[in-house]
């Protein structure tokens, strides 16, 4: 258990150095490409017009902004950084990155469509932070519990007994 966490806590500080912070070419492009994925799958269920480049549009006078924060890519390198710590092959590492990837990838889709319902009915801007910070929140926890718990079980490399 100490060698995971230490692992993890590693393999956070890497991915997140090299794929998150704004610290290279490649990270740029990555969180670019992954905002603007998020903003095509968004702009599929939005009304049209609603979306207008990183904006959506609430009412004429409150937006909501897609930024690098909300592309999804916080929660992946979270799970990414657990399936590289964890003890499996390469081949069940790299196919459960991918499935992480396209599920965390549906789910801040689903979760921000979710947050622009929710501020669009009664309550409006003052729904924003429990449907953002708090049920969608625990949506993405939720969802990245199941898929390592599911890599964890579908794993073939028992853990060492103490």
């Amino acid at each position: 258990m100490k060698r995971f966490i230490g692992l993890y806590f590693l393999y956070l500080a890497a991915l997140f150095a090299f794929l998150y912070a704004d610290t290279s070419i490649v990270s740029a492009w990555l969180n670019e490409t992954q905002t603007k994925l998020t903003l095509y799958g968004l702009s599929v269920f939005l009304e049209p017009g609603q979306l207008k480049g990183i904006d959506i549009w609430i009412t004429p006078h409150y937006k909501i902004i897609i930024t690098q924060a909300c592309n999804g890519m916080i929660p992946i390198l979270l799970l990414w950084a657990s399936i590289l710590a964890y003890p499996s092959s390469l081949f069940h590492k790299i196919l459960w990155m991918i499935l992480g990837y396209l599920f965390f990838s549906l789910a801040n889709i689903a979760r921000l469509l979710m947050v622009v319902h929710f501020v669009e009915q009664k309550g409006g801007q003052a729904n924003f932070y429990w449907a953002h910070d708090l049920l969608g929140n625990a949506l993405l926890m939720c969802v990245g519990l199941g898929l390592f718990i599911t890599y964890i079980k579908t794993s073939n490399t028992p853990l060492p007994q103490q």
